[in-house]
């Protein structure tokens, strides 16, 4: 890659791998607790101006890695272009809570809960789970009302936090919303609506395939590989002012228009960001709307929330459909509560409750494979991730530990923003997916 250079990539580098990266295992050790790698403990960012050693800046202080992450995650626009997710001008739609006295309750009720960890024999209470996971903001709804709040570290209730490839939901809800309301087609092949897309793998997959993240495209994501397809996109994408001799892509959608085959489309479902990209340059074409104008106009500023949203660009001014909106916890939680009442919130229906029955019922299992120990036999579909457990459960999922996890059965929304140290779900999904379910099942025997 003899067009680039370290500090060139490392501006993108590591938002976009973190998006593309959701449960494989790593074997590193974590030198701080969460206590310990508090932002505020650390001192990032503080005093006027900060210590030398305390600055987390653009594009040398490696601002991705932890325990930086832990204040990067709720600053990104301060460090990389953003556009905005407008809420408009109206007043916010206030959420329900208990009385003070009730909620406190209920907090100590929740905190107090066990469960068994995957592959344990030691219960976790649901706080310790919290702090082991590197929590950040918490909110649980339970039909309707938020009985439990609680932020840490980098995130108060005014804050934004960078939601990584929870993103990817917002773009595939956008598009199932598209083909429900049938102004997009999902049997079309992708040169039928992005005729540019030429010669690249995606032309000859379907939308619905690219949904669903059933393409046959070769792109690999091998860190130590230093010709890796994922340093030509990150470089591609950086909107840093490309070096001299940089002869590669210039943006997103350039970097699609010569993406390779591998495979067959329709075989199987492989995790791979570019679909979520692709996905969003098919929506944006069809509506003549970019995605973040898009995600302003059918949700943002008809949910009631109470913050802007933003994300992330490239060099065009192109959003990251597949890893870039950074949002407030009580909005995500709108945003659940949405899914779960099957497109009605605040008396008004902004999509068809097909919209969200056809995400909750899910993919096709048969192409799930099995790579995701952790999330079990699932599926994945509109870039949602659905479980078939018992309670009908889905969820938008992004690494570090972000999730909308909406559980019909128990009318649950739980939303947990975080900054794990290592970026693979799989490595706390033990600890999370176990603590849902008692948190569920616990809010189902109360009256």
């Amino acid at each position: 890659m003899p067009y680039s250079t370290t500090k060139f990539i490392g501006l993108t580098a590591g938002v976009i791998m973190a998006a593309m990266s959701p449960t494989g295992a790593v074997s590193q050790s974590v030198p701080l607790t969460a206590q310990e790698s508090d932002p505020n403990v650390m001192g990032w960012m503080q005093g006027f101006p900060p210590p030398a050693d305390k600055l987390i800046t653009q594009p040398d202080s490696v601002y991705f890695s932890f325990p930086r992450l832990r204040w990067s995650v709720c600053h990104l626009r301060e460090l990389l272009p953003s556009e905005e997710i407008s809420r408009g001008i109206g007043a916010p739609v206030p959420l329900t809570y208990p009385s003070p006295s009730d909620f406190a309750e209920m907090r100590a009720q929740i905190d107090a809960l066990t469960f068994m960890p995957q592959n344990s024999d030691t219960e976790m209470t649901w706080e310790e789970s919290l702090y082991a996971n590197y929590t950040d903001g918490m909110l649980i709804m339970h039909k309707g009302e938020v009985v439990y709040e609680r932020y840490f570290g980098c995130l108060e209730e005014d804050g934004k936090h960078a939601i990584m490839s929870m993103t990817k939901s917002f773009t595939g809800l956008l598009a199932e919303i598209m083909v429900v309301e049938g102004a997009l087609d999902d049997t079309a092949l992708v040169s039928e609506v992005i005729p540019e897309i030429g010669d690249s793998a995606f032309a000859s997959a379907t939308v619905r395939q690219v949904m669903d993240m059933t393409t046959g495209v070769k792109y690999s994501e091998n860190y130590s590989d230093p010709n890796a397809d994922i340093w030509v996109y990150s470089a591609a994408a950086s909107p840093l002012p490309k070096p001299a001799d940089y002869e590669g892509p210039n943006g997103y959608w350039e970097y699609l228009q010569q993406v390779e085959p591998e495979g067959n489309h329709g075989d199987e479902f492989h995790y791979k960001t570019i679909n979520s990209d692709m996905l969003g340059w098919i929506i944006s074409r069809v509506a003549g709307k970019s995605v973040t104008e898009l995600a302003s106009e059918r949700l943002w500023r008809r949910m009631g929330v109470e913050q802007d949203a933003y994300q992330l660009v490239d060099g065009n001014g192109v959003p990251f459909a597949g890893g870039g909106i950074s949002a407030g916890l009580r909005d995500l939680g709108r945003l659940g509560q949405l899914m779960l009442n099957e497109g009605e919130l605040n008396g008004e229906r902004l999509f068809p409750a097909e919209v969200a029955q056809n995400i909750s019922a899910g993919g096709d299992r048969s192409k799930f494979g099995t790579g995701f120990p952790t999330f079990g036999a699932g599926s994945y579909t509109s870039q949602w991730w659905v479980f078939h457990n018992d309670h009908g459960a889905y969820a938008a999922r992004g690494v570090h530990g972000q999730t909308i996890y909406v559980d019909p059965t128990a009318e649950m929304v739980l939303v947990r923003l975080s900054s794990f140290p290592q970026a693979p779900n799989g490595l706390i999904d033990p600890t999370s997916l176990p603590a849902y379910q008692a948190v569920a099942e616990f809010l189902m025997s109360q009256k």
